[in-house]
């Protein structure tokens, strides 16, 4: 099967009675960097305002590829970090400007970073890009310019943050959203015609957002009802439909549901077992008792690996679906970097038996097992040199033909990314789109691949 689902977990498709979707980043896709590029001007505007940063911050420029997924902030240091999948630290940058190794190593030695401490900021969604930008941006001011007064990077960490979510709670983005839905959304009459290719199969669709009814009835109208050929409205499309959600708390907490009337929104207390219709709030573990599912009955489908995968994977036993909209890039990278990737493990193959050899020779040197020649010791280092010089060369144009700051979003150096470790620990399946999903048949098996263990690769 040529997919553009890619498997972490073998996934019945026939088993699943219920599919539910996250909205934003989901369901309904947005132009990611014009939406950036507004929290990023909103954040700007709040700091200056609010909190009294110098009017320079408004002048900084936003730069998307400034900061990718899965990277994390040492607030107390204001540094940004790229881990790797057991959380060791493998690229870094104080503001701007990438940390060599010899620096990384003296601030941090061997540290394995424990995101659960506080000091540390993870940048995990795609609405994080701007906060990332803007941080990042801020201590590059901080570093070069001695005259502007500005807080302590922690400070400046949880200033951005705050009047990100401040942004987001007071609506002055989705207002501007709302005023512009061309500019911010995208409309993909293909995940449409997928979710009704799915319903005539009995799946039933169900929708679990965060965002409040106002503005997701807005973007369905927008975005669902004009491609739909079975179904009047959204309305009839979706089982359920679960605003203002608050997720991760959904997932494990126990909240209680409000029912929306769609004709004005006024809401009404629900004392009953739910029944298909629009709320507010609520919780996984009624609507999985109340639909009369088991856990493994329902999957869903969001693009947060905390918000929408982590939590939910640990708490409720559903089936999990991530949606990782740079994947598309990367994949497409990766292609354009085969002829590299493959010279530079054609060198690392080569450059292994010198390697062995020299290891032999220093062990016997240093033991006193035998005579051994310290010309074939220098003429070994110098050949493993050359060919690491090589590699070396290599890597840096495979690597710029991704991130120009990071990298790979899936990789960190040699190994998975942390993000990557994360997307293949709580993810069953993942995608670029929705529609990747949708394309296929409602009946597919999805296989996870064996995956060799190191000892069985020899």
């Amino acid at each position: 099967m040529n997919s553009k689902v890619y498997v972490n977990r073998t996934l019945n498709m026939k088993r699943i009675r219920y599919i539910g979707l996250d909205m934003d980043h989901t369901l309904i896709r947005y132009y990611t960097d014009e939406f950036e590029k507004l929290s990023h001007s909103a954040i700007k505007e709040k700091l200056v305002k609010n909190k009294g940063y110098p009017e320079v911050v408004k002048s900084l420029p936003f730069n998307f590829d400034l900061a990718i997924r899965g990277l994390v902030i040492d607030r107390i240091r204001g540094n940004i970090l790229k881990l790797n999948r057991h959380s060791a630290i493998r690229a870094s940058h104080h503001g701007l400007k990438p940390l060599d190794f010899k620096t990384q190593q003296k601030l941090y030695k061997s540290t394995y970073i424990d995101l659960s401490d506080n000091r540390y900021m993870a940048i995990d969604t795609s609405f994080s890009i701007s906060l990332a930008t803007l941080i990042a941006q801020i201590i590059e001011l901080k570093s070069n310019d001695k005259t502007l007064t500005l807080p302590d990077y922690a400070i400046i960490a949880d200033d951005v943050l705050q009047a990100l979510d401040e942004a987001h709670r007071d609506g002055s983005l989705k207002e501007a959203v709302k005023k512009d839905l061309a500019r911010f959304i995208i409309k993909d009459p293909e995940v449409v015609a997928g979710l009704e290719k799915y319903k005539l199969h009995g799946k039933k669709i169900f929708i679990v957002t965060n965002s409040d009814f106002f503005y997701t009835k807005l973007l369905l109208d927008y975005a669902i009802n004009p491609f739909l050929k079975n179904h009047k409205s959204w309305l009839d499309l979706f089982e359920v439909v679960v605003t203002s959600a608050q997720k991760p708390r959904f997932f494990y907490d126990d909240l209680k549901y409000l029912r929306i009337n769609p004709e004005n929104g006024t809401m009404t207390n629900v004392d009953d077992k739910l029944t298909p219709g629009v709320y507010q709030g609520g919780s996984a573990k009624p609507f999985t008792r109340d639909f009369g599912l088991e856990g493994d009955e329902i999957l869903y489908i969001g693009d947060h690996i905390y918000g929408d995968i982590l939590r939910l994977k640990k708490d409720c036993g559903w089936r999990t679906a991530m949606v990782i909209e740079e994947l598309e890039n990367e994949v497409q990278a990766n292609k354009k970097a085969e002829k590299v990737s493959t010279e530079i493990e054609t060198l690392m193959k080569k450059k292994e038996p010198f390697e062995d050899e020299l290891t032999n020779l220093m062990t016997l040197k240093i033991e006193k097992a035998g005579s051994v020649d310290d010309a074939k010791i220098d003429a070994l280092q110098t050949q493993i040199s050359e060919i690491d010089s090589q590699i070396s060369g290599n890597i840096k144009v495979q690597q710029s033909m991704y991130n120009e700051h990071w990298g790979q979003l899936m990789r960190s150096g040699n190994e998975e990314s942390y993000f990557a470790h994360q997307v293949d620990r709580f993810a069953c399946v993942y995608m670029a789109k929705l529609s990747d999903l949708l394309e296929l048949s409602p009946r597919t098996y999805f296989r996870s691949p064996r995956r060799p263990l190191s000892h069985e690769l020899y």
